[in-house]
């Protein structure tokens, strides 16, 4: 029996407006990792789906409007290329303002995660299809210690209700944009958009994410991620 057509309903923001200065002074998500730019995985990899029907790609102002060849290797009719603003939250809020009317559902993905699957934004769109906001995380597994400005040891948080944050994050329209209408009247920024939905007291939910959608922070996580790279999600 057919399952139906899929609808294309998802949009998504990939920010990618970093200066990077932490990855040798390069922008990261222009650098080539596992034979590609960084940043071209993560959009080759949301374009192949076919229920997404717009790829908001977020880049710096200067490179807006002069991107990178390479960057129009997808669907170009499905790519909208948007200016990055002064911090991560005003990016996102200008990715949202270009996605096109029918992306129902919103994925915010950060370009310093080139390897996330399939599978992972699977569960993402899954839950919030069910109703929900909802991000990709792991679970901690190692001890996690407390430490003074001298560095000695003040405490050991219990880990077994913490995760890792991970990309993408997913979100009915309707709440996100809200969100980011809320927190710019209110002067709110954050480090990823459920930090700014739970600082305006919207539930968001954790789905499973994976190892190989390790964020590249420093330059030495290029050759990590290339490692990981082989792994089955």
């Amino acid at each position: 029996m057919s399952a139906g057509p899929v609808v294309r309903d998802v949009g998504v923001v990939i920010v990618a407006g970093g200066s990077g200065t932490r990855a040798g002074g390069e922008l990261k998500q222009f650098r080539w990792v596992a034979g590609k730019p960084a940043l071209l995985h993560s959009l080759q990899t949301f374009m192949s789906r076919p229920d997404v029907v717009s790829v908001v790609c977020v880049l710096p102002r200067e490179y807006a409007a002069d991107p990178p060849p390479w960057i129009f290797q997808c669907d170009i009719d499905r790519l909208m290329i948007s200016t990055g603003g002064r911090t991560r939250t005003e990016s996102v809020y200008n990715g949202l303002e270009d996605l096109p009317d029918e992306a129902s559902i919103v994925l915010v993905h950060d370009a310093a995660r080139p390897f996330v699957g399939d599978a992972t934004i699977d569960r993402v769109v899954r839950q919030v299809r069910a109703g929900s906001c909802a991000i990709a995380a792991l679970p901690v597994v190692d001890t996690l210690k407390e430490v003074a400005e001298n560095d000695a040891i003040t405490r050991t948080i219990e880990r077994e209700r913490l995760w890792r944050a991970q990309t993408p994050q997913g979100f009915p329209r309707e709440v996100i944009v809200q969100a980011h209408r809320d927190g710019k009247a209110k002067h709110l920024s954050a480090t990823d958009d459920a930090a700014l939905c739970e600082r305006l007291g919207i539930p968001v939910a954790v789905v499973r994410g994976s190892e190989r959608a390790m964020k590249i922070t420093e330059d030495a996580d290029f050759a990590r991620a290339e490692a990981l790279f082989t792994l089955p999600e």
